[in-house]
């Protein structure tokens, strides 16, 4: 188990690390002659087509619905084996990063509508400074070395698998367009198809990604945001075969897709979604209630949440900090908690490009802002309170 979770950590902190150049080189190619073929690469059409079933998208969305949408499949699958035999598994463990996830959702929304409450289309993107960054996150505790305890890393995970829960409930229940019943249906009935396969005991991949990919239209034309399909479908991958008790399909899809998530698909979507040119920015965009309110959700309301509510589950006896986690530790933590881009960027693409409301330039200016911050104070808050 702790190989496995040391394996973890080291593939995650180098996407991280990927994830920084995929973002920079994003923003150098915006605001240089190159910016036209940066906007013409996102912007190209791309048709599938057969028979009658048409899906035309620009490249953007094609990485913000699909490929974003293995990301949310492999969430699911992580989510399922921490809860089954993993971290999750037992109560004592849950409690204070859930409460910490609880906390950093809670404030940091509480601290964007405190900016943008009379303004009604701004509201739209209350959701953009809950998220965390779990890459990123831990591509800064990487930079610290062997200092860093591994039970800090597990809480830093473990918060991150909540936040990424509560990102799905809020894409589900906020963000949902007009239903289209035909569609839902049709998405049923393979949710009916992967559940007898799951009960039949059935490990062999190709039916569960035929059922999860005729899934995928079905939600992706029924006004429901097409990642969750690769949630739903997560959910009804077996954990263990049946006939050969020594096999997990799960995890073997989980080993397969996380070098593809986490070199591949992430700064991919990091460099589709990052590029924000900078011409003319000045102190009133700086300042605007979108960006500011995100900046400072992510920044101040991540830290002030996650901490705040770790430390009144701990006073009143509801969790523990662990022996060799320190509060310093867990406010530098906290303060890393508000890196939020991957997500931030994707809630947002929801809230405010299929919405219609184009405010996206706001919002990746204060979710630039507001990581940035957070990394950097984060890790020096660690720097400072981790043995030397």
């Amino acid at each position: 188990m702790m190989s496995s979770m040391r394996e973890f950590f080291k593939l995650e902190s180098s996407s991280g690390i990927i994830l920084v150049v995929a973002a920079i080189l994003a923003m150098i190619m915006a605001n240089s002659p190159l910016a036209i073929y940066y906007n013409m690469l996102i912007e190209m059409p791309v048709e599938v087509r057969v028979g009658p079933l048409e899906l035309a998208k620009p490249l953007l969305l094609w990485i913000n619905d699909g490929l974003m949408a293995v990301f949310f499949f492999l969430v699911g699958l992580e989510l399922k084996r921490e809860l089954l035999e993993g971290e999750l598994k037992q109560i004592g463990n849950v409690v204070l990063p859930g409460l910490a996830a609880v906390g950093g959702m809670v404030v940091p929304a509480l601290f964007y509508l405190l900016f943008n409450q009379d303004n009604t289309t701004a509201m739209q993107g209350w959701a953009i400074p809950t998220a965390t960054d779990i890459a990123f996150a831990l591509g800064v505790l990487s930079l610290l070395g062997k200092r860093v305890p591994i039970s800090l890393k597990i809480f830093l995970v473990s918060l991150a698998i909540f936040d990424d829960m509560g990102a799905i409930i809020i894409i589900a229940i906020f963000y949902t367009a007009d239903i289209s019943l035909l569609s839902m249906m049709i998405a049923a009935s393979c949710l009916v198809g992967l559940f007898i396969l799951n009960r039949r005991g059935t490990s062999e991949m190709t039916p569960y990604i035929l059922l999860g990919t005729i899934m995928w239209v079905a939600v992706l034309k029924s006004g429901v945001h097409a990642t969750l399909a690769g949630v739903a479908l997560a959910l009804f991958i077996p954990m263990k075969s049946r006939h050969n008790p020594g096999q997990s399909l799960l995890k073997q899809m989980e080993h397969d897709l996380h070098g593809a998530v986490a070199f591949f698909i992430l700064p991919l979507f990091a460099f589709a979604n990052a590029g924000i040119s900078l011409e003319g920015i000045g102190l009133s965009q700086l300042l605007h209630p979108v960006p500011l309110g995100i900046a400072t959700g992510l920044f101040f309301g991540k830290q002030i949440g996650v901490f705040l509510f770790c430390w009144l589950g701990i006073k009143l006896g509801l969790a523990r900090l662990p022996s060799d986690i320190s509060w310093g530790m867990l406010y530098g933590v906290s303060l890393i908690t508000g890196i939020g881009f991957t997500m931030s960027l994707f809630v947002g693409s929801l809230a405010f490009e299929e919405t219609g409301i184009n405010m996206l330039f706001d919002e990746r200016l204060g979710i630039i802002i507001g990581s940035l911050l957070s990394a950097v104070c984060g890790y020096f808050v660690l720097r400072h309170t981790l043995p030397k």
